[in-house]
């Protein structure tokens, strides 16, 4: 039976809330106060630090303190579209080729149109999300230095436990961080030895911001636990070197400067940590699907997860949201292990055309019943076949302890996307790899993606970057890198690749560069006069 770390945040609900208004310095978060007692009391005893980290973890699957309503963590926007992974998957999916929404709430349609501004409510939804989870993670990184601990006298076993704990939060810290230098480049910055409420955060260089993140992970890689050797879902020394990889790998984007060979050696180091690809199908379910389903948690190719829990993980964000949204009227609720469908999101014919035969890649699963794949109104569900990917089910066929909010996790790293990033960093000219090996890792997606025979393998002259582009969104899409890889390959706002109603157009048109970054929102700019604008907006 699946455990879900976050469930432990709930025991010091009080420390949790004391965190969420302890920490103001990074934006303007709007936050909902919860002020009932002082960090000093609530860290003054050992058996809290575990908990409070707890409820860091939380932040990424969690919108408030009781979920799936009431006392949110933000105000200022519906507590269900505020979840963390939610507000991610949206912000990577819904700009691109993978990923349509029916709905009208004011700005969501900017996403696919890309027509946004910096007025727009969901983008600030999420640059406030991970503002909010990095001022978090501060107040825990500054409650657990090593003077203040050894001024509350914790010493043994308790010190050395916390002490990784604080490794698993700078981690934390750093993967939101990732996040902000790839969202919105120039962000605001604080860590833990900026003095709350004192002081307006300064705006930090996105090549400074990325030299910063690199340090953190690097810094932390001997302090985690090692890989495979933490409780599920947390963190170890794979998941940071899966982050450093996927941070080099985008270097260039980032910085201007190719990293391509640290790619390499990060992605080895994750390869040899043990972790294998999930290759046994069931009964009822490809090898490739279980890795989505309510029993994810058993894969064992997931590096770092987010749970979710039917009973305890409550709420309209992570994956009730992948789930519940995919499914329109035309499509069985039952089949995706839910009580209902909330006819939204589709995708585009660009992505159904990378699967020229679904019926033999067991990854092109599409809801087309009832669908039509030319998208002649982005607001209506009937336009764009659905994605049945997620599933509320678990891989003996038994639907999830909850119809309503789903058990299953989502993964936020998995071996697959080392491999890719592996192959990817060989063909840009990194060393330390080799053409063969990465032929293999590739090889072995596809033969698992052809239930087991080598029926849809390539050849080495096969093997290039455009076919990489198109395998990463046959093996990954809906998991939220779809934006980052078109931007890496130059095709997310150039004419090099249109998909429907790309720019706003049926058609699809090229947008201005300026787009490959998200606008710095308009009220952290009148709050904070150390921010200035990013290009273009």
């Amino acid at each position: 039976m699946k455990k879900s770390f976050v469930r432990g945040f709930a025991t010091v609900s009080v420390a949790a809330s004391l965190l969420a208004v302890a920490t103001s310095c990074v934006g303007d978060l709007d936050r909902e106060p919860f002020n009932e007692v002082t960090s000093e009391v609530v860290y003054s005893d050992p058996a809290n630090y575990k908990p409070i980290l707890a409820k860091l973890y939380a932040g990424l699957a969690l919108s408030g303190q009781t979920g799936p309503s009431g006392k949110p963590d933000l105000s200022g926007v519906d507590e269900g579209f505020s979840n963390y992974v939610r507000q991610y998957w949206s912000i990577q999916e819904l700009p691109t080729d993978e990923a349509v929404i029916a709905w009208g709430d004011d700005g969501l349609q900017d996403y696919h149109r890309m027509n946004w501004t910096s007025n727009n409510p969901f983008i600030r939804a999420m640059y406030n999300r991970i503002s909010y989870q990095i001022a978090a993670c501060n107040e825990y990184i500054r409650e657990t230095k090593d003077d203040k601990l050894s001024g509350r006298n914790i010493t043994g076993t308790n010190l050395e436990n916390i002490k990784k704990y604080r490794a698993e939060a700078r981690f934390l810290r750093a993967l939101s961080y990732f996040h902000s230098l790839d969202l919105f480049g120039n962000p605001p910055f604080a860590d833990e030895n900026d003095q709350v409420g004192s002081f307006q955060p300064r705006q930090i260089s996105r090549a400074e911001l990325f030299s910063y993140v690199e340090s953190e992970l690097k810094a932390i890689e001997t302090e985690l636990v090692g890989a495979k050797q933490n409780e599920y879902a947390r963190v170890d020394q794979a998941a940071a070197w899966t982050l450093l990889a996927k941070l080099y790998l985008n270097a260039e984007v980032y910085t201007g400067t190719a990293r391509n060979t640290e790619a390499i050696t990060y992605c080895k180091k994750v390869i040899g940590a043990g972790y294998s690809l999930q290759n046994t199908p069931t009964a009822k379910f490809s090898a490739y699907g279980r890795n989505f389903l309510a029993d994810n948690h058993t894969s064992p190719e997931v590096i770092f997860p987010v749970t979710f829990d039917g009973n305890f993980t409550k709420g309209y964000g992570g994956t009730t949201f992948i789930i519940h949204a995919s499914v329109g009227d035309s499509i069985s609720a039952a089949a995706y292990g839910i009580d209902g469908g909330w006819g939204g999101t589709r995708t585009t014919k660009a992505l159904f055309n990378l699967f020229p035969d679904t019926a033999a890649d067991r990854r092109g699963r599409f809801q087309t019943k009832g669908q039509k794949l030319e998208i002649d109104n982005l607001t209506e569900y009937k336009y764009g076949y659905a994605v049945f990917k997620f599933r509320n089910i678990g891989s003996d066929g038994k639907v999830g302890k909850n119809i309503t909010f789903p058990d299953t996790d989502f993964p936020m790293f998995r071996l697959a996307d080392v491999y890719l990033m592996y192959a990817e960093a060989v063909l840009r000219g990194g060393t330390g790899g080799d053409l063969g090996q990465a032929l293999t890792y590739v090889n072995q997606l596809r033969t698992r993606a052809f239930s087991g025979t080598n029926a849809g393998n390539i050849t080495a002259s096969q093997l290039n970057l455009n076919f990489i582009l198109d395998e990463r969104a046959r093996e990954l899409h809906w998991e939220g890198h779809r934006r980052m890889d078109l931007i890496r390959f130059k095709k997310f706002t150039t004419a090099a690749y249109l998909w429907p109603w790309k720019g706003g157009l049926k058609e699809g048109r090229s947008v201005s560069d300026n787009l490959n970054l998200f606008p710095i929102p308009s009220t952290d700019l009148v709050a904070n006069p150390n921010l200035k604008q990013n290009p273009g907006y």
